[in-house]
């Protein structure tokens, strides 16, 4: 399938970060998702290894709004009807 959008490289696509927890004031838990944050993976690095991870990959915090998306998104997927969250 071919397209009129302009082929990005792989280091211009947006990293998105969501922080979950901060476990003992040692540790986050994350998801850190490439281009589109409902497909995301979960992390957990120590403070410091999470502080250079952002940094390395330029990450953008995940918005309210975005959050709300993706946890909207697993419910559907989850239970099958939509949420009535926003």
């Amino acid at each position: 399938m071919e397209s009129d959008l302009p082929e990005k490289k792989f280091s211009e696509f947006t990293r998105y970060v969501r922080v979950r927890r901060v476990v003992n004031d040692k540790f986050i838990e994350f998801d850190f998702a490439i281009e589109d944050p409902s497909l995301y993976v979960e992390m957990i690095l120590p403070k410091p290894a999470f502080a250079a991870f952002c940094q390395h990959n330029k990450v953008v915090m995940m918005t309210e709004e975005q959050a709300a998306q993706v946890d909207a998104d697993i419910e559907y997927w989850r239970f099958g009807e939509e949420s009535d969250s926003p």
